[in-house]
């Protein structure tokens, strides 16, 4: 099943300000809040919808790759169906104060309103690709060493037997309310709990492991879905694959930086690829055949009689394949002469007989198109 697209689930336009997003996506998550749609699988789905859209078109850097990149410019990120990259806990940890004061952090659960969310930090890594790749895409697994959720205690940073205990302060909300009079009456204003610092638990018997962190070092494999049509420094992201977040908090995510390998038959320049192809100028008076590589296999090619030094030669279709998917690009074949450096003396002979030929002396007509006219033509 294809992805929708990302503004027309929040039912804003392209240009729309980072405030309307917000208010476009707060009026949806209201709407198919679990808590208003028990049991509704369907108003499930589009929650987790929305807030994938949101979390997406709410990120300066993730919004301006999925405007230049559409679905295929995010890599892993969000994979699996819409809304399928998030569970619920992930979208009211990271977006529960989105909701206001109508719904709280979970299902039915009010009181975590306040609570601080811990979050991982985001990895960055420089992945190799190959032109071939380029071309079909391809799926890198690689090792990254990261924080990774402490195995000791589960996460939690507590020892083993005992576990997170609901903070005395702020009785779990992760908040603590001050009332000040003023001259207007009395105010009320929230603010982080001072004592767990807005965790909403405080740890009394820490893990020896991570020393109450709930993380430690570690390392782990992961696959990173490279998309056809990638090109040198485009950023891929994979949610949720950066460093653990403490104390069970939501993971960061592993930002992917792309590295284009050189190739050592062809130059790219955007989908299209030039291929230098040299004949000899027996063959260019007189025509011939040659094979010519491609990214997946070789094509035949003639080269007509008379062929000048410089002439490109066009196939369509056997250049690289856009990111978004809408075409692919050509192989531009620049047909060069090659002159030999050492003759023989039969050969120079033979040659010194041809040179006073009227066919072998200089005559370009006005079809005969100049450099510049030729790279101006294949460029526009």
């Amino acid at each position: 099943m294809s992805k929708r697209d990302y503004y027309e689930i929040l039912g804003v336009g392209k240009s729309a300000s980072a405030d309307e997003i917000k208010k476009a996506y707060r009026q949806l998550a209201i709407k198919y809040h679990p808590d208003k749609n028990p049991g509704d699988k369907e108003a499930e789905d589009k929650f987790k919808e929305a807030a994938e859209a949101y979390e997406v078109l709410s990120n300066e850097e993730k919004r301006r790759r999925y405007d230049q990149f559409g679905h295929a410019g995010m890599g892993g990120a969000s994979s699996g169906g819409q809304g399928g990259g998030f569970s619920m806990d992930d979208i009211f940890s990271q977006f529960g104060d989105i909701f206001g004061g109508g719904f709280g952090g979970g299902f039915g659960g009010g009181g975590q309103r306040g609570r601080r969310v811990n979050r991982g930090s985001n990895l960055r890594v420089k992945v190799k690709v190959t032109l071939e790749e380029v071309a079909t895409g391809v799926e890198k697994k690689i090792k990254v060493a990261k924080a990774i959720s402490c195995d000791k205690c589960s996460g939690s940073g507590a020892a083993s037997g005992s576990a997170p205990t609901t903070c005395p302060t702020c009785k779990g909300s992760g908040q603590v309310t001050r009332v000040m009079n003023t001259m207007l009456g009395q105010m009320h204003t929230a603010a982080p709990c001072p004592t767990c610092t807005g965790e909403g638990t405080t740890i009394t018997d820490k893990c020896k492991s991570c020393h109450g962190d709930g993380v430690v070092r570690g390392e782990e494999v992961i696959t990173i879905p490279v998309p056809p049509g990638v090109h040198e420094g485009i950023q891929l992201s994979v949610n949720g694959k950066g460093n653990a977040g403490p104390r069970g908090g939501v993971p960061g995510d592993l930002i992917v930086v792309i590295e284009e390998q050189e190739h050592e038959l062809f130059t790219r320049d955007g989908n299209n690829l030039f291929f230098e192809q040299h004949i000899s100028f027996i063959d260019a008076a007189l025509g011939c055949s040659v094979d010519i590589p491609t990214l997946d296999a070789k094509a035949r090619v003639k080269i007509d009689s008379g062929t000048q030094s410089g002439k490109m030669l066009r196939l369509k279709g056997k250049g690289l394949p856009d990111i978004n998917g809408y075409h692919k690009g050509d192989l531009l074949i620049n047909v060069q002469v090659w002159t030999p450096k050492h003759l023989s003396s039969e050969e120079k002979k033979t040659l010194e007989k041809l040179r006073e030929s009227d066919n072998f002396k200089p005559k370009p007509g006005t079809k005969d198109k100049s450099f510049f006219d030729r790279m101006k033509e294949y460029f526009d």
